[in-house]
């Protein structure tokens, strides 16, 4: 069994399916029970311990379970219309940074960064995480954001449960572009 596709397909389901419906609106939580039965369908053998096991090994902490593990749901990136995650707004850092490719920033530039099919922009704490991004979407380039100003000028950042910060929209005001 490849878990990196079991989990390509979890991820699909927790955060773009709309056909069944997996997931809970209101806060992303799905049923386990429901998830395990559609990655039965193609693969047989996982289990509730698969589920574990990718939960917990995956790097960038995409998912996460409820106290009791019967329900699970990833931490941001939904595309299904009406998902509203619980966030925390702490306090962001001075800066936050951006990965996108040299092939945007004139679109980026011009109407600053949107969410795109997401519910959210999602930006990083961290530079080599910014990079990395870009770098799977071609020639990185690491928009650094004001994310203090952003913030005091009345815009909303939230920290998903994973560290990912998340804005509904950021202008170019707030940024400036560095080239990797």
């Amino acid at each position: 069994m490849d878990l990196e596709r079991v989990s390509k397909k979890l991820s699909y389901l927790l955060r773009h399916s709309t056909n069944p419906l997996y997931i809970s609106l209101h806060n992303g939580w799905a049923d386990v029970g429901k998830i395990l039965k559609a990655l039965k369908e193609r693969w047989p053998d996982v289990d509730s311990d698969v589920l574990e096991q990718i939960v917990a090994e995956d790097e960038k902490g995409r998912y996460a379970f409820n106290e009791d593990h019967t329900k699970i749901r990833a931490n941001q990136g939904h595309s299904i219309p009406g998902v509203v995650i619980e966030m925390e707004q702490p306090e962001p850092p001075e800066l936050l940074y951006h990965g996108t490719a040299t092939r945007f920033l004139s679109d980026i530039m011009r109407e600053g960064l949107k969410p795109m099919s997401r519910h959210y922009v999602h930006i990083s704490s961290a530079w080599e995480t910014a990079v990395k991004t870009g770098k799977r979407h071609g020639n990185p380039v690491v928009l650094i954001i004001r994310a203090k100003d952003f913030v005091h000028d009345g815009h909303t950042l939230y920290r998903s449960s994973n560290g990912v910060w998340l804005a509904e929209e950021v202008p170019a005001a707030y940024f400036t572009v560095n080239y990797v």
